[in-house]
């Protein structure tokens, strides 16, 4: 039998009851051969990055103390779920804070200006959060009578030496996956492995970048052809909206790949971004779930999925972006012009969402400005630049999108007061993106939802719809 990837949030290990309900939730799925890929408890990453910047403004003793309250949590849990193995997880623990407080030394004394060392250190640092988290697991599932092993992920996920944000080596991730995970699975033992981490050829420990456990759980999942991959968080499911802005937002029963990137890539956190590329390619449905309430629902991610009565399905929005626009009568009739705009932004490092065209000017939104200073003073060799900032780009998501008659018109009369700008369309079959004030985000997204979710009419088909999905996916 195919085994089942489960991957369990920060917030789905975050103490001692959400431990003990991962494990419950395991140990009643123990007949799809799970293999658990675990976050570090809620909160525990940003401290561990913060005890960096700590050690490097006032020195390791500073760094060190602001972790003290995070490791008594970990002892908490520890305290009020196990019992034979309490004394060799606890000293792991103590280990654990020794190690960092060394690291937190090297890296006060070492690190200095040098941008790339610190990267180095914050990956050896912050991977202890997921390397706890597994261990404990594993000791949790064991003291509930499941076989289960904690398996270092180092061993399996194998990447280049980009600290931070590093991307795996294919061919050697597969490989190593299969050497570590396979024989545990085939004799019905659990392997628990902390996600977001990795290593390079040469052993360095490296991270995956924010969001990373969740691509952890779909490269394993590829690695070894997994049945499916279930990501367990705090909500049921992708969303029509983000419940902050919309009260009635509701569980969509199925996206296909295509639609959830979109909506990942475009503010919807339920999904890394990257996580999709490995099932994607091994077409292996990814199952989102609420680990705090099982029966709430869940959406399912498959290959295709068929058009919803309201073409749309779910609204993302991100904001923090910026808007650059450069215009330049060069541009007219020629070649080249958009090669080198885009050289720019390649040499800087710096990634472009979204992008629109006219005869004369080019539109792009950007998350990272980090490197705008350097960029605005080489495109502004190419054309006139224009800059807006505190913006919000907004994504509406649904299979046929682009091919049904008057969405467009729908979407923008029932925000029709409200300026919009970077309008995309055509790019993709199943998404219209457009950009808005970031001031004015909560109220567009509450009136396209209202618009397209929560009419009488919209209620009936969607129930219908959702129905049919529910069943589906059962």
């Amino acid at each position: 039998m195919k085994p089942t990837i489960m991957k369990f949030g920060g917030t789905s290990v975050e103490g001692a009851t959400a431990f003990k309900n991962a494990a419950g939730i395991v140990c009643d799925r123990r007949s799809l051969r799970p293999v658990v890929v675990v976050s570090a408890m809620a909160g525990f990453t940003d401290a561990l990055l913060g005890s960096v910047q700590e050690a490097l403004n006032v020195g390791a003793a500073g760094g060190t103390a602001a972790l003290e309250k995070h490791f008594d949590r970990h002892l908490r849990v520890i305290d009020a779920l196990l019992s034979e193995e309490a004394p060799r997880v606890r000293e792991l623990v103590n280990q654990s804070r020794a190690e960092i407080a060394k690291l937190l030394n090297a890296a006060a004394a070492e690190v200095g200006n040098n941008r790339k060392r610190r990267k180095f250190f914050e990956d050896a640092i912050v991977s202890y959060g997921e390397r706890l988290s597994a261990a404990m697991l594993a000791a949790v599932l064991g003291e509930n009578k499941v076989l289960s092993r904690d398996v270092d992920a180092r061993r399996c996920i194998v990447t280049d030496d980009e600290h931070g944000c590093a991307a795996p080596l294919m061919a050697e991730t597969f490989r190593n996956t299969q050497e570590q995970l396979l024989s545990l699975v085939k004799s019905s033992c659990v392997p628990v492995l902390g996600g977001f981490i990795g290593s390079t050829t040469t052993g360095a420990t490296t991270t995956l970048g924010r969001g990373g456990s969740d691509y952890t759980a779909a490269l394993i999942g590829a690695a070894l052809q997994a049945k499916e991959i279930q990501i367990w968080t705090d909500v049921p499911g992708v969303l029509t909206a983000d419940p902050r802005l919309v009260a009635h937002a509701r569980t969509v029963p199925q996206l296909s790949f295509e639609e959830a990137a979109e909506l990942a890539y475009f503010g919807a956190k339920v999904l890394h971004p990257k996580t999709l590329h490995p099932a994607i390619e091994r077409d292996i449905p990814v199952r989102i779930c609420n680990s705090r309430a099982q029966e709430s629902g869940s959406t399912l991610v498959i290959g295709e999925t068929k058009k919803s009565p309201q073409t749309v399905k779910a609204i993302a929005h991100k904001t923090g972006v910026t808007t650059v626009q450069v215009t330049s009568t060069r541009m007219l009739g020629a070649y080249g012009f958009l090669r080198a705009l885009f050289e720019i932004f390649d040499e800087h490092k710096t990634a472009v969402d979204v992008v629109t065209t006219s005869e004369v000017s080019v539109s792009l939104s950007l998350d990272d400005t980090t490197s705008l200073p350097q960029i605005l003073a080489k495109l502004e060799k190419l054309g006139s630049v224009t800059v807006e900032e505190k913006r919000a780009i907004l994504c509406v998501v649904g299979e046929g999108l682009r091919s049904t008659p008057g969405i467009a018109a729908r979407i923008f009369s029932t925000i029709s007061d409200i300026n919009v700008s970077l309008i995309s369309q055509g790019a993709s079959r199943i998404n219209l993106t457009f950009a808005v004030e970031e001031a004015r985000v909560r109220e567009t997204v509450a009136r396209l939802h209202a618009e397209f979710f929560e009419s009488s009419e919209s209620e009936d088909a969607l129930r219908e719809f959702n129905d049919l999905g529910a069943e589906v996916s059962a």
